[in-house]
């Protein structure tokens, strides 16, 4: 520190020793300056001259610059004493400025005395430093008020993971992603939306939902297992990246394949008041505590217990009040209550028979339906009443009036009391089959019946004099929702559900993808809450509108009370 100050205060003495000499020489300086052409040219003038020092020399000594000292009585101006006296202003040259300037300089001059005797004295040193410590003991001498412990971090790093809204992206080949929700911007009704995911050809946007990165999502794989991530943990990617495949983020093994993903509630001491319902390919059933997976280590946790050859279809949370509809690939269904099921308390074990299957049959889909308390009287009148509805908007009555006037009473039947609370809960079954083909079909054309069982016709299959085909997948769906479908030639169609004609159970359905020759439909997937237009730029499905974790593929975030929404099996 003193020799900083040693330093300033020679910078300042050099300046004020060309001003004294300056003063000491006004006439020959103003007149000098006074010639010059330019600034340049009497800065230079001032430096390649010798000035008499005067009284000034015993200052200039004092400041002991190396090759700039007094000689003969005379004394060279440096470049920044020249442009110092350059800048002077004319009021400087009064007789109390030029005394000033003098008094400055025997100041300087004192102060540089005293730092440089204080430097050549170790016990002035000391007692500098003697002194300073002592003003800050008297100064900060007081009690410590903070207290110094030795403990260890307790909390949590996701305490540092900011919370915030992720748009959740899937695809059908399992590459997935996320990306904050700030980044899609709100449009109107009918615009073209923008590209939502970067993916090929044969690939398509299977789910698609909103959770907050705090979010813990299950994944259930084909094998039985179950991964835990929480969403901050997922790669995040901008709307138009493909994503990562699960494979690189889970540890996953050759052939398994991730069946199910299930968001699910933050706190999980709600948990306990939600049941997981597993369906598998030989029409197996097991009811667990959402609680049991609690834990799970990073290289998964066995959630059920396959026999060999066997796979898990779905996985759904389910309360109390809720139905099974188990759909097997033959066309039979079977729906059942939860209660059949008892609550197992060990996940090793494979769960009990849901239906009974014919050789070479399985079982394709899962869907969980509420459970509404109806008599088969007035089931068969409701059903009876809103198909004459459908026929009405739609049927020809050409000459029919008898007809028509029935299906007018029929259709005045649902403003009965009865009626209101049983059209407000009434779900609808979409069915696809392999060929093409599908229906909507009432959830309530699907009585229910005991756990077990063959079940009942769920499509006709049949084909005449072709070979029958096969279910491909079945889910609930509501008018809003949009239907993907992917042949094994990967070709690709997207339709709007309101599209497809709501028919009987046991009917064919109508065509929604005409396959060629040889061809078959492959994977049918549900999106809800997006842009009816066309798809976004890019060949991405449109993000225009993104469902929230309660809808749709997020329905296992739900609270117990809330509407049912099937994620499709692809």
């Amino acid at each position: 520190r003193t020799i900083y100050k040693l330093g300033k205060a020679r910078e300042r003495a050099h300046v004020l020793a060309g001003l004294a000499v300056a003063v000491t020489n006004i006439d020959k300086i103003i007149k000098l300056i006074r010639a010059a052409k330019d600034p340049s040219t009497a800065r230079e003038n001032l430096m390649s001259q010798s000035w008499p020092a005067a009284d000034v020399a015993p200052m200039i000594d004092l400041l002991d610059e190396p090759g700039r000292g007094v000689i003969k009585g005379k004394y060279k101006l440096s470049e920044t004493q020249a442009k110092a006296i350059l800048e002077l202003r004319l009021h400087r040259l009064t007789g109390l400025e030029r005394d000033k300037i003098g008094e400055d300089l025997k100041a300087l001059g004192k102060e540089i005395g005293g730092y440089l005797e204080l430097l050549a004295s170790r016990e002035k040193v000391y007692q500098l430093l003697r002194g300073e410590l002592v003003e800050m003991k008297e100064q900060f001498g007081d009690a410590r008020r903070t207290t110094l412990e030795e403990d260890e971090f307790e909390h949590d790093i996701e305490d540092l993971i900011q919370r915030e809204d992720m748009v959740v992206t899937v695809t059908d080949t399992g590459y997935i992603k996320r990306v904050p929700l700030s980044t899609y911007r709100a449009q109107r009704r009918g615009g073209k939306g923008r590209a939502g995911m970067s993916t090929r050809d044969e690939d398509f946007v299977s789910q698609v939902f909103v959770v907050n990165t705090h979010t813990p999502v299950l994944f259930f794989s084909s094998i039985g297992i179950v991964y835990k991530l929480k969403v901050y943990k997922l790669p995040i990617g901008t709307p138009q990246a493909r994503g990562k495949a699960l494979i690189n983020i889970l540890p996953l093994d050759e052939g398994e394949t991730i069946t199910t993903l299930m968001p699910l509630p933050e706190d999980e001491d709600t948990w306990a008041d939600l049941f997981v319902m597993f369906a598998t390919e030989s029409g197996g059933v097991r009811r667990n505590r959402l609680s049991d997976f609690t834990n799970v280590m990073a290289n998964g946790k066995i959630a059920m217990k396959l026999a060999i050859g066997d796979r898990l279809v779905r996985v759904r949370t389910c309360t109390e009040d809720d139905d099974v509809l188990l759909s097997a690939a033959g066309g039979k269904v079977i729906r059942f209550p939860i209660s059949a099921v008892r609550v197992f308390e060990g996940r090793t074990s494979t769960g009990v028979r849901g239906i009974k299957l014919a050789k070479g049959n399985r079982v394709i889909a899962m869907s969980v339906l509420r459970h509404v308390e109806i008599s088969v009287e007035d089931r068969e009148a409701y059903l009876q009443s809103r198909n004459a509805v459908r026929r009405l908007a739609g049927g020809d009555y050409t000459d029919r009036d008898e007809d028509k006037a029935r299906d007018k009473d029929l259709a005045a039947r649902l403003n009965e009391p009865r009626f209101v609370d049983t059209m407000a809960n009434e779900e609808f079954i979409l069915t696809i089959t392999e060929d093409g083909r599908g229906k909507r079909t009432s959830a309530y054309e699907y009585r229910i019946s005991g756990r077990g069982g063959q079940g009942i016709a769920g499509i006709d299959v049949k084909r005449g004099d072709k070979k029958a085909t096969s279910i491909i997948a079945a889910f609930t769906v509501i008018d809003a929702d949009q239907l993907i479908m992917v042949s094994d030639s990967g070709q690709i169609i997207r339709c709007s559900i309101d599209q497809i004609s709501i028919v009987g159970r046991p009917s064919r359905g109508v065509t929604l993808f005409n396959t060629a020759e040889g061809e078959r439909v492959v994977s049918a997937s549900r999106l809800r809450d997006v842009d009816n237009g066309d798809k976004a730029e890019g060949g991405s499905n449109s993000l225009t509108d993104i469902p929230m974790a309660g809808d749709a593929e997020a329905a296992a975030a739900e609270p117990p009370d809330e509407t049912h929404a099937d994620q499709p099996d692809a």
